[in-house]
């Protein structure tokens, strides 16, 4: 498969239930919804209930913004353009707008979006309101309280959250933008096409579902692990590998989807393969090749795969856009990696 996109058949007729292919889902379940204005698919007024509170929408969106992760990349699946998506200012380069992005845009055609600036992570009301949203959503997303009532109070709904920041599965966030867009059935063909992909890499593979995989990464001297419920490791499971007990027991609870690993704990991390990224090669030879780094048994035995650059990192947190992108890149240093930890 190429780096192209291959566009999920969005148009056609969907069937009214799909099973997924993969069902390794982890986490919280799609936000809550209601019609008061009729029982067919996507009847408005619409009600989504997330954990910051419930966005009532009364009538078919047209002017969409987004925020947070994903669902930009689920808007566009679905066929719509937004008037404002928040900034990429990791893999976006300087038009702040990550590769498949762009390029989904370009073939849609229609009005550039608004760039929101999330260098801080910050969501500036201002800005946002300045492009005149019929709906803002942030359902993967740090969106604060105070955020979502100010966008609230002026009058635009906010679809956040169903549990908590950053804990919604990708599925789920197709799932919720598709509800909020009255694209109910569509956002089903996208994931059930989407599984599809990932089942058929999942089958070339068998040998994955013999083997433990753990994600640790280092930055500026701190060691990151990521929990069963970050995307990252949810798409690993979905193909096929198992996450160690170990992961589970060295979380300290400080965040919703990675733990913080002291060095000489990294011994713990006990783990046929070690997925890891980095942004240069010089800074993942320099984690590899570190007395701490080495200490993981992954690492000792050469079992590892490992992304570099920030195009290839960002597109390891599915979506509908980055897994048509770079699963098969993923899915070939996996397979090496798993080769060398089987002998």
């Amino acid at each position: 498969m190429s780096r192209k996109l291959i566009r999920s058949s969005v148009g056609a007729a969907a069937v009214a239930t799909v099973a997924l292919a993969l069902t390794a889902c982890a986490g919280s379940p799609a936000a809550e919804t209601s019609t008061d204005g009729g029982t067919a698919s996507g009847a408005y007024p619409l009600t989504i209930t997330s954990a910051l509170g419930d966005a009532v929408i009364e009538s078919e969106p047209t002017r969409i913004a987004t925020w947070g992760w994903g669902a930009t990349d689920a808007v566009l699946a679905l066929g719509v353009v937004p008037v404002a998506i928040p900034s990429d200012d990791y893999s976006g380069g300087e038009d702040r707008m990550a590769p498949w992005v762009a390029e989904e845009l370009e073939e849609l055609g229609g009005e550039a979006p608004t760039i929101l600036d999330n260098s801080t992570y910050e969501l500036s009301v201002e800005q946002l309101l300045a492009t005149d949203p019929d709906v803002l959503l942030a359902p993967y997303s740090g969106l604060t309280q105070d955020e979502f009532d100010a966008v609230t109070e002026a009058g635009v709904p906010v679809v956040g959250y169903p549990d908590g920041p950053w804990t919604t599965p990708w599925r789920d966030v197709v799932t919720i933008v598709g509800e909020a867009l009255g694209k109910e059935d569509e956002a089903e063909q996208v994931l059930a096409d989407l599984d599809a992909m990932v089942a058929d890499a999942a089958a070339a593979h068998p040998e994955f579902a013999d083997s433990t995989i753990a994600v640790p990464t280092e930055s500026a001297g701190t060691y990151y692990l990521y929990l069963a419920s970050d995307p990252r490791v949810e798409i690993l499971e979905d193909l096929g590998f198992q996450t160690p007990a170990s992961v589970a027991d060295l979380d300290t609870g400080e965040s919703t989807f990675y733990t913080t690993v002291s060095p000489e704990n990294l011994d713990k991390i006990d783990s046929d393969v070690i997925l890891t990224f980095a942004e240069t090669q010089d800074a993942l030879d320099a984690f590899l090749g570190s007395d701490a780094g080495r200490l993981i048994p992954a690492v000792q035995s050469g079992a590892v795969a490992a992304l570099v650059g920030s195009e290839d990192v960002s597109a390891l947190s599915p979506t509908p856009l980055t897994l048509p992108w770079g699963l098969d890149a993923l899915v070939e240093k996996l397979a090496e990696a798993t080769a060398t930890a089987q002998g």
